[in-house]
């Protein structure tokens, strides 16, 4: 069979000659499918292009990120150690701390603290290696390490904490204990009969004295030794004009044989302020201060109280 063939004709506009040319079906068949293929080469290329455009754009994205991210692991480790080292000076402290005011002697009973360690656990504190370890990986192992880290500071900073408030607990209570002490002399002058077994004065009986007598010019200032209440002020048999001042933990002072009152019961006085005079009310031989210190009602020797010279 022949081929099937097409004619086309190019007619001048001229007087030139009609051109005819032949062209084969099979080169137009031929001709199209190449014109098809071209274009869907250039059409992938163009697709393949932008794809590659697009994710080079996201690489250097995430590539930026990364970077970032890095930056601020390593600054989170940084400060991670850096906690975990001044956690574990806070923890060095607080031992000594408990060791000077014996918070963790266990024949007080009070080693109960925060402190304490449950039997079988490790302790929080990170070492060397294993902070090494966390610098110097970035696999998703060391990502759970670096969290179990923050767990365990948390909770280090938690357990401190308390600590810590415990410690504040115990100087606060120090601090009211050493304001509510009897550390001074209620009043100055000379001691003329001092604590322990003494011949009375009037009987000549041996008797035990309880306090101090303090001589001193009649109407000489009488101060508060610490801070307290005024839980009684008036007259009390041989004592004369009596003042009796409630410091709290057990200890009571009493003031004997006052010319003079200057506070009333139920009143709050701070140490060294004036609360009465001296004087020679009562059984006295003369003007004097009788000074006592009771812990508990249990008479104590006012001198071991007393701080000043």
């Amino acid at each position: 069979m022949a081929k099937k063939s097409y004619t086309l004709i190019v007619v001048s506009d001229h007087n030139a000659p009609v051109q005819r040319f032949h062209i084969q079906k099979s080169f137009l068949v031929q001709l199209g499918v190449g014109v098809v293929l071209l274009a869907g080469m250039a059409l992938g290329a163009t697709v393949h292009y932008f794809r590659v455009a697009q994710d080079a754009a996201e690489n250097r994205i995430l590539r930026d990120e990364n970077l970032t991210l890095r930056g601020q692991l390593k600054s989170v480790r940084e400060r991670i150690e850096h906690i975990g080292t001044t956690l574990d000076r806070v923890e060095r402290f607080d031992q000594k701390l408990r060791a000077i005011t014996l918070l963790s002697d266990p024949q007080r009973n009070l080693a109960m603290g925060p402190t304490e360690t449950e039997p079988g656990t490790a302790a929080p504190a990170t070492t060397d290696t294993q902070f090494t370890q966390l610098t110097t990986s970035d696999s998703p192992n060391a990502l759970n390490a670096l969290t179990g880290r923050l767990d365990k500071l948390s909770a280090e900073a938690t357990r401190q904490e308390q600590s810590l408030q415990e410690l504040q607990a115990y100087f606060q209570d120090q601090k009211s204990l050493l304001a509510s002490t009897p550390s001074i002399w209620p009043a100055r002058g000379w001691v003329t009969s001092d604590f322990g077994q003494r011949l009375d004065p009037y009987t000549a009986d041996r008797v035990m004295h309880q306090g101090l007598d303090i001589a001193a010019p009649h109407g000489k200032e009488v101060f508060a030794p610490s801070d307290g209440t005024v839980v009684f002020a008036g007259l009390e048999g041989g004592y004369g004009n009596v003042i009796v001042i409630d410091h709290g933990y057990g200890i009571k002072t009493r003031y004997g044989h006052l010319s003079r009152l200057m506070v009333k019961s139920g009143e709050r006085v701070k140490r060294g302020a004036l609360i009465a005079a001296v004087g020679n009310t009562g059984r006295s031989t003369g003007p004097h201060l009788h000074y006592e210190v009771r812990v508990n009602g249990i008479a104590q020797n006012p001198r071991k109280f007393i701080l000043e010279e």
